[in-house]
């Protein structure tokens, strides 16, 4: 049957097997071998595959013939989920925010959040960086850096100043020294933008993570410019990096922030655009979508955030699990240092970079495939090695996980290292 699918087909390219069943950490295929999750839907899964509690949320809600499909009508599950939302995420965290419902993908979230600076600052260009990524419709690919994802767009992609990322080049050019510079001067070209747009860890650009600082110093410059700040938080959100929101430990409050893949908690399609009140300047029915309604996703996502997030507990879990990954990291790092490779991430997205040789990216993650490991890449070049694992893992997962890899990196570097045998 594949063949009937479009060459655009990527995931099952890389894994060439077909799966049938999955329970928390582990995907099974059709031949009954079991694979290590570490690539959680690509951040979709943050709490695994099939968890009791929210798939007993799915089949009560069913069972009770429950709206599944409402655009923005007025349904008990959406009420439920702002009243948890509210509840055990915004008002804890003194963050006051107006809900929107876009299309229920990430790249939607994010075309919200563009449509709607420019609509509140009249001004039409927005700061991005290098290596970023922001989802595949237009807006989003034009504050996008990849050249490859951007060429797919095929028309000319503006409105978009590009600057360095916190660390590009080694940080041989400071971004925001440079943009400070050219929003002052009267003959750099450059209008005041309406926003600024930033992964606070850019994941598919290859796990480049921001200092706190960096990213404190960029909040204050859009307050004191008047410019939107503006946290894609699609991927690193959820709890990814520790606290539920990404931005928290730099101590900042975006103006505008983008849910999507783990905010369903189950793997369903659902987004969310978050704004200041002052911002809520949209018409009705201005920025819509058939499916921004998902009602199966409202249900799981207002479960996901009781069972999660009414304590400290998930958010100190995944920092220690972070922590261990990170230290096998480095001890990899280490022990192949001549291939370049480095350790980077933050909580539980954690990246081996093979800078110097960069095809080892992707050959560890097909050695790892191989091994009953699910990895895969990212980078410009695909050569960092990115792990995502459930934040609900197993310690004895976990370790096997890391094992793996670390076996992979081996047989790799061992086989790239031999002589060439005729």
């Amino acid at each position: 049957m594949l063949a009937q699918e479009s060459e655009v087909r990527s995931y099952c390219r890389t894994w060439p097997t077909v799966f049938v069943r999955a329970t928390g950490s582990r995907v099974e295929d059709e031949n009954g071998r079991s694979h290590l999750d570490f690539f959680a839907g690509a951040g979709a899964l943050n709490y695994g595959h099939n968890h009791p509690v929210l798939k007993e949320a799915v089949r009560s809600y069913l069972d009770s013939d429950g709206i599944t499909h409402s655009l923005d009508m007025a349904t008990a599950a959406k009420n439920d989920l702002l009243a948890a939302l509210h509840e055990v995420i915004l008002w804890p965290r003194h963050l006051d925010y107006r809900v929107q419902f876009p299309g229920p993908t990430g790249t939607n979230s994010v075309e919200a959040a563009l449509k709607l600076a420019r609509k509140v600052t009249g001004r039409t260009t927005v700061v991005a960086f290098t290596n970023a990524f922001h989802g595949m419709t237009l807006g989003s690919l034009a504050v996008t850096g990849n050249a490859a994802k951007r060429a797919g767009a095929g028309i000319p992609l503006g409105h978009t100043y590009r600057i360095p990322y916190d660390g590009f080049d080694d940080g041989a050019i400071p971004g925001l020294e440079l943009l400070q510079s050219m929003i002052d001067s009267t003959s750099s070209g450059i209008d005041l933008p309406a926003a600024v747009i930033v992964e606070t860890v850019q994941g598919e650009g290859g796990v480049n993570v921001a200092r706190q600082g960096w990213l404190a110093e960029l909040a204050d410059l859009c307050r004191r410019k008047g410019i939107l700040l503006i946290v894609d938080d699609v991927q690193m959100g959820c709890g990814r990096t520790g606290p539920f929101f990404s931005f928290e430990a730099a101590g900042i409050t975006p103006d505008i922030v983008c849910l999507s893949k783990s905010i369903s908690g189950y793997g369903l399609p659902m987004a969310l655009t978050l704004f200041r009140p002052a911002l809520d300047v949209w018409s009705p029915g201005e920025h819509n979508g058939t499916f921004r309604g998902n009602n199966l996703a409202f249900v799981t996502a207002a479960a996901a955030l009781r069972e999660f997030w009414r304590d400290g507990t998930l958010e100190k879990e995944t920092l220690r699990k972070g922590e261990v990954v990170a230290s096998a990291l480095e001890g990899i790092a280490g022990q192949y240092a001549h291939t370049g490779a480095t350790a980077r991430g933050r909580g539980l997205v954690r990246g081996l970079s093979f800078d110097r040789d960069t095809e080892l990216g992707s050959l560890v993650s097909q050695e790892a495939f191989a091994r009953g490991l699910l990895v895969e890449t990212a980078g410009a070049h695909d050569e960092v090695v990115k792990l995502l694992p459930p934040l609900t893992i197993s310690d004895d997962e976990l370790d096997e996980g890391v094992r793996l890899l670390t076996d992979s990196v081996q047989a790799v570097v061992e086989a790239r290292s031999a002589p060439n045998r005729t």
